[in-house]
C-alpha cells in the first residue's frame, strides 16, 4: 500500500463528523434531493424546513448507543395539501458498527414518542466495507414481533461512476467526492492534496455561486486534511490558480486560518470575523482548530461553545492554543 513521504510531519486526522453536519444544514434540499429523490418530492419545500439540534440532542443523550458521527433531526411539511408537517432523522455513519441498527430504531420511536409524529430515519453509510448494508433492526419473543425497516445510501456505490458525479453541479456530488478521496488517500497525503486540488479547481469549471465554491471548498479543506508541508504546497497552488481565473472567492476568515497557520491564523481570523460582524465564520473556525488540535469532541462541549457570543470567542481563539486535551476546553467552559 502506497504511504506518504512525510514522514516528518504526523498526518492529522481525516475528520468526518464536523463536516457534513455543517454541509447537511446548509444544502438539507440538496441533500434529499440527491440521496432521497422520492422523499425530496414529498416535501413541500416553500415552507423553509427546521433544524432540531437541541431536540435530537435530548433523543441521543438519554439513549447514547455507539459511535455517533453525524445526525440531524430536520422538521418539514408534506405536499398532500393540508397542514402536515413530519420529521426527517438523518445518520451519517463512517465506519461499521454492530449497534447501528438498533440505534435507528431507538431514535426513531423516541423521536416519536416526544413529537407524536410522523417520522423518517435515513442512513448515509460512509464505512470501507462495501458488505456492510444494514437496513432493518428487528426482534421477536413469545409471537410478539417487531421490524423497523430504514432506507440506506452507500457512499462506496458512487465509485462506480466518478464522471457522472464529476458533472454534476448539486452540492453533495462535491460531499460524496471528497468522502470517497478521503478514504482512498487515508496512507498517501500527497496524491489527497494532488485530488483536493483537482476537486477545488472543479468548483471553478461548473460555474457554481460563489457562496456555494465557498462553502464546498470549506467543506473539502476540513474533510481533505494535510500534514503541514503537504498543506503549505496545496494553499500555493490553489492561490496560483486562483489568481490566474482572476477570482478572489475563497477569502473567509476560514482561508486566513489556514494560510497564516493554526495559532496565527486563530487570533487573526477571529479579529477579522469580528470586525466583518461574521459571527458563523469565527465559530466555524474556532471548530475546525479545536477538532484538528484536540481530536474528536463531545456534542454538549460542542454546543457551549456554539453558545459562546464574538469577544468569548475571540477569548477561547487565543486560550486554545495551550489545550493539550478536551479536559482543558471542558475548564475553560466552566469558568465562563
Amino acid at each position: 500500500m502506497a504511504t506518504d513521504d512525510t514522514s516528518t510531519n504526523p498526518n492529522p486526522a481525516t475528520e468526518y463528523d464536523s463536516p457534513w453536519k455543517d454541509i447537511l444544514q446548509l444544502y438539507f434540499k440538496e441533500f434529499m434531493q440527491f440521496f432521497f429523490k422520492s422523499a425530496y418530492s414529498q416535501i413541500d419545500w416553500t415552507r423553509k424546513p427546521e433544524f432540531l439540534d437541541k431536540e435530537l440532542h435530548q433523543v441521543t443523550r438519554e439513549a447514547e448507543l455507539g459511535l455517533r458521527f453525524a445526525d440531524k433531526l430536520v422538521k418539514v411539511f408534506s405536499r398532500d395539501g393540508e397542514e402536515n408537517w413530519l420529521l426527517v432523522h438523518v445518520e451519517v455513519q463512517a465506519q461499521e458498527e454492530f449497534v447501528f441498527p438498533k440505534r435507528m430504531y431507538t431514535y426513531n420511536y423516541r423521536i416519536f414518542d416526544l413529537y407524536d409524529q410522523p417520522v423518517a430515519s435515513l442512513a448515509i453509510l460512509g464505512d470501507d466495507n462495501v458488505n456492510w448494508r444494514p437496513s432493518k433492526f428487528s426482534r421477536n419473543l413469545f409471537g410478539c414481533s417487531l421490524t423497523f425497516r430504514f432506507p440506506v445510501v452507500k457512499l462506496l456505490d458512487f465509485a462506480q461512476d466518478i464522471p457522472k458525479l464529476e458533472k454534476s453541479r448539486n452540492p453533495f456530488a462535491t460531499v460524496v467526492l471528497a468522502h470517497l478521496i478521503a478514504k482512498q488517500t487515508t496512507n498517501n497525503r500527497t496524491e489527497r492534496k494532488q485530488q483536493k486540488l483537482a476537486l477545488v479547481k472543479r468548483l471553478y469549471q461548473l460555474k457554481l455561486k460563489r457562496e456555494d465554491i465557498v462553502n464546498l471548498f470549506t467543506f473539502i479543506d476540513w474533510m481533505l486534511t494535510l500534514p503541514p508541508n503537504l498543506d503549505k504546497e496545496f494553499w500555493q497552488e490553489y492561490s496560483s490558480f486562483e489568481e490566474s481565473k482572476k477570482m478572489k472567492y475563497v477569502t473567509s476568515v476560514e482561508r486566513i486560518g489556514i494560510e497564516k497557520g493554526i495559532e496565527q491564523g486563530i487570533e487573526q481570523g477571529i479579529e477579522q470575523g469580528i470586525e466583518q460582524g461574521k459571527q458563523q465564520e469565527a465559530l466555524s473556525l474556532i471548530r475546525r482548530q479545536l477538532n484538528r488540535r484536540l481530536g474528536s469532541i463531545d456534542n454538549t462541549l460542542i454546543e457551549r461553545v456554539e453558545r459562546l457570543l464574538l469577544p468569548d470567542l475571540e477569548t477561547l481563539g487565543e486560550d486554545l492554543l495551550d489545550f493539550t486535551s478536551v479536559a482543558d476546553l471542558n475548564s475553560w467552559l466552566e469558568r465562563r
